[in-house]
């Protein structure tokens, strides 16, 4: 029996796609508040460790705590630079440290940079510090540093390209740049209520979504038509960057393939792995959905099962302060007790969340981190049998403050219940 509906084309009713629409409308994104509160924050964890700055360049860190990235301003190799440093108000009140905010651009990009929409403590301006073509910038930074703790260490992220730390050290010998501790990538790595109401929409419309172009699949649908559609039904909900890794039956065996854009088959497994954002932050969620269950094979239905079974098992194992890496280890214990699956489960549990698809903690076999309150990971355990099929299943959750796992997808019903059932 087929159970997708089979309309023989993308999307004969509008009317889904107008109610995708209005699902995130209403979700504002983050406030100049909180943005003011992560860099006081952040300048805190500087004073504490005598660090002199933090440096970061843009993308999702300066998102974090500057709303700009590179949407906003591309990766050059003239370096744009965000440098945060702890500033004492005054010597009545040494314990008040306050966010110093110093944008280093090149000097002829000062116009446009003066264009972003930098959020700053009240009563304190953005500094603009221009170096000339014919300038050291790294030089010209570490001339814009507060007097206070210009002789403390400074801070980069993990992420930036590695010649600017090496112009730092170069510039000045007797700098200290050190990688950012895990003092300051917590803070966006444990997500505010702000984040989570965000990250909760975007996810329940990418599966709503997915759910809409479910319904439209047809026998003989190619894999770049159900792609297209995707691509529609996220734009529709709101959502930017939207896409979805599409393959069908034996090209979902390569868990991140580019697919060879084949037809659908009644006994093929149809995959979709969809991303999309809203407000700076990402959803991923992945389903494995099937037309007529009757022409499956008995070890694709069980595949499936297992899958669903290990991602129920994942989810209820994690809870404030499992370490990462036992969840991660247990998923694989559990595809093993089910017949020797573990062979085919070929990448980690699952991954951060938040203004990058992927970022820290990972679920991970290797991995000591501890899971805290604010986190978010993404749930995919996946069985790929190369030349027959490919099963995943994904969905992202948050820790609560009461220490259990509560699904991103929740809103909108939360994990597949069956192939035909996404």
């Amino acid at each position: 029996m087929a159970i997708g509906t089979g309309f023989g084309g993308p999307f004969s009713h509008q009317f889904c796609l107008e109610q995708l629409g209005s699902h995130c409308a209403l979700v504002p994104p983050i406030s100049q508040e909180e943005y003011v509160d992560r860099q006081q924050r952040l300048v805190e964890v500087l004073y504490g460790l005598g660090g002199a700055a933090y440096i970061a360049e843009p993308g999702a860190n300066t998102q974090f705590f500057a709303n700009f990235s590179k949407a906003q301003w591309p990766l050059s190799e003239r370096p744009l630079l965000l440098m945060i440093s702890p500033m004492i108000k005054n010597a009545s009140e040494s314990d008040k440290v306050l966010p110093k905010i110093t944008i280093v651009t090149p000097k002829f990009e000062s116009a446009r940079a003066k264009l972003l929409s930098i959020p700053h403590t009240s009563g304190l301006e953005v500094d603009y510090v221009e170096w000339a073509e014919e300038a050291d910038p790294y030089a010209i930074t570490l001339g814009a540093l507060p007097l206070f703790g210009r002789d403390g260490s400074l801070y980069v992220e993990s992420s930036i390209r590695k010649f600017i730390p090496d112009g730092l050290s170069r510039a000045n010998s007797h700098v200290v740049v050190l990688s950012a501790p895990s003092a300051i990538t917590s803070l966006r790595e444990r997500k505010s209520d702000t984040e989570i109401v965000i990250l909760k929409c975007v996810n329940e419309a990418t599966l709503l979504a997915i759910r809409e172009v479910y319904h439209h699949l047809y026998f003989g649908i190619r894999e770049s038509q159900a792609r297209s559609m995707m691509t529609t039904a996220l734009s529709a909900a709101g959502l930017k960057d939207g896409g979805c890794l599409t393959l069908f039956g034996e090209n979902a065996a390569l868990p991140h393939g580019r697919g060879t854009d084949k037809t659908l088959h009644r006994t093929d497994f149809a995959l979709f792995d969809c991303t999309a954002s809203l407000h700076g932050y990402y959803s991923d969620v992945t389903r494995t959905v099937a037309l007529d269950f009757e022409w499956l094979s008995e070890e694709q239905l069980s595949a499936w099962t297992i899958v669903k079974s290990v991602q129920a098992d994942a989810f209820s194992t994690a809870k404030n302060g499992t370490r990462t890496g036992y969840v991660d280890e247990r998923a694989r214990t559990l595809m093993r007790f089910a017949g020797g699956y573990d062979k085919y489960f070929t990448h980690r549990l699952g991954h951060g969340i938040g203004l990058e698809v992927h970022e820290e903690p990972y679920l991970r076999g290797n991995s000591d981190s501890i899971i805290l309150t604010g986190h978010t990971f993404s749930n995919e355990p996946g069985i790929y049998i190369e030349d027959q099929f490919g099963v995943r299943l994904e969905d992202c959750f948050y820790m609560a403050a009461n220490g259990s796992a509560i699904y991103l997808t929740g809103g909108v019903g939360g994990p597949a219940r069956a192939p035909w059932a996404p």
